[in-house]
C-alpha cells in the first residue's frame, strides 16, 4: 500500500501557501484575518485537514504577532519591518511561527525550506536568500531554546517530510 506521507506533505505545503496568501492579503488590504481566512479557505478546495492546518497557522501567527515581528526586527535589524516587502514580511511571520511556536508540526528544515520556496515563488529575486538568512538565525535561536545544539528536536529522522 502506498504511503500517505508524500500526499500529506503536499497537503501541508498547500496549506502553508494558503496561510501565506491570507496573511499577505490581510496585511495589504487592512482586512481582519478571520474574514480573509474564511473566504480564502472556502475558495481553496482543500481537504478538511488542510483547511484546519491553514487556520491553525493563521491563528498562530495572529496570536503571536507581536513577538514574531520583534524577532524579525531582531534578526534583520537593517530592514525595518514597515520597509520589508509584504511578501518577505508575511513569509517570515508564517515561518517564524512554525519555527518558534508550533513545535509539534514540522521539522525546522521543512518549515525553512517551505518558507524559502514561497518567498522565491512570490517575492523578488533576493527574497529567497533574505528569508533563508533571517530564518537561519531564528533556527539557531530555536535550537538553543529547545536545548539542541544545531539539531532539530522535532525531527523523526526523515528531514524532508513533516511530522505530527
Amino acid at each position: 500500500m502506498p504511503s500517505q506521507r508524500p500526499q500529506r506533505a503536499q497537503s501541508r505545503r498547500r496549506s502553508r501557501i494558503l496561510a501565506f496568501q491570507v496573511l499577505f492579503e490581510a496585511d495589504q488590504r487592512g482586512l481582519p484575518l478571520d474574514v480573509v481566512v474564511r473566504r480564502q479557505t472556502a475558495e481553496a478546495n482543500l481537504a478538511p485537514e488542510a483547511v484546519h492546518f491553514t487556520r491553525h497557522l493563521v491563528e498562530g501567527v495572529r496570536a503571536n504577532l507581536g513577538v514574531i515581528d520583534a524577532k524579525i526586527e531582531e534578526h534583520a535589524p537593517a530592514f525595518p519591518l514597515r520597509d520589508l516587502s509584504p511578501v518577505d514580511r508575511n513569509v517570515l511571520r508564517l515561518a517564524i511561527y512554525e519555527v518558534l511556536f508550533d513545535t509539534q508540526h514540522a521539522p525546522l528544515r521543512v518549515a525553512i525550506n517551505e518558507a524559502v520556496d514561497i518567498a522565491k515563488g512570490y517575492g523578488s529575486e533576493s527574497s529567497g536568500r533574505f528569508v533563508n538568512g533571517v530564518l537561519g538565525a531564528v533556527a539557531l535561536e530555536a535550537a538553543r531554546r529547545f536545548g539542541a545544539e544545531g539539531s532539530d528536536p522535532r525531527s523523526d529522522g526523515d528531514p524532508d517530510l513533516p511530522t505530527e
